[in-house]
């Protein structure tokens, strides 16, 4: 079932109160979605619903924690209720949790766990509570968002983060081969450095100029990415212009991995 005029596409987005979260929120409003947005922190997503209703688009707030299946049912139920269906899912929500690189031996259980639930636990929740409808009407559109790291190594060294993203890129070619018969895509993009939240601005402190001019010039365009570039590739690949194309890793990383 596809949106009409009088009926615009349902998008909704994990870690939509800041970053690259708020950017794609931003970027699905601008293509006529109506936009429910996630996150923990309310007051960020007060931000977004601002940025969005001063362009005349339409966003609503949602606050829970993506970590727990439970909550992804009543957030699931909580979009449908509005009776306009749901159409595309992108799982943004992720990060390290404020852990730093630590020898593989000193790394603790919970430690590991905490970051692979954030990073693939949850897009598996995700997948799974809304392929029900989008099976239904025989269309949707899933974007995962998952890291350079996922295809190479961590620029920081976190074990469990590299884990997490590569095995959401696996999970995304199987869904793509399983949901790809009801009219569903789901594809994967893999941001490169972008300066988009308190943790990368962190690193990018961390770098010092010298480390600073040597990624800039490890990069073949030669800057790093913003925001709104990683949200570009995720509205293309949530568009209905993107049916036959599926299963797929786009690298937004301005060259950084040509593979």
């Amino acid at each position: 079932m596809m949106a009409t005029e009088h009926h615009p596409q349902v998008a909704l987005v994990t870690g939509a109160g800041y970053g690259l979260g708020q950017a794609i929120a931003v970027r699905l409003s601008a293509m006529g979605c109506h936009v429910y947005g996630a996150d923990l922190f309310p007051e960020h997503l007060e931000e977004t619903q601002r940025l969005i209703q001063s362009r005349g688009g339409v966003f609503s707030r949602y606050v829970f924690d993506v970590t727990h299946p439970h909550e992804w049912e009543e957030w699931t139920s909580f979009v449908l209720d509005g009776g306009a269906g749901l159409h595309i899912l992108v799982n943004n929500a992720g990060g390290v949790a404020g852990q730093v690189h630590q020898d593989i031996e000193e790394v603790g259980n919970d430690d590991w766990d905490t970051v692979l639930k954030i990073n693939l636990y949850s897009v598996f929740y995700g997948i799974r509570a809304v392929a029900p409808v989008m099976k239904a009407q025989e269309y949707g559109r899933i974007v995962n968002i998952s890291s350079g790291a996922g295809r190479s190594h961590s620029l920081t060294g976190i074990q469990a983060y590299t884990s997490a993203k590569a095995g959401q890129i696996g999970l995304t070619r199987q869904m793509a081969a399983e949901l790809g018969p009801h009219g569903i895509t789901v594809n994967n993009v893999a941001p490169g450095f972008v300066r988009s939240n308190p943790t990368t601005e962190k690193q990018w402190q961390a770098m010092g100029e010298t480390g600073q001019n040597q990624l800039v010039a490890s990069i073949p365009v030669r800057r790093l990415g913003s925001a709104e570039d990683i949200a570009a590739v995720v509205g293309f690949l949530a568009s209905p212009e993107a049916g036959y194309v599926t299963g797929q890793v786009v690298s937004a990383d301005g060259g950084l991995q040509m593979f």
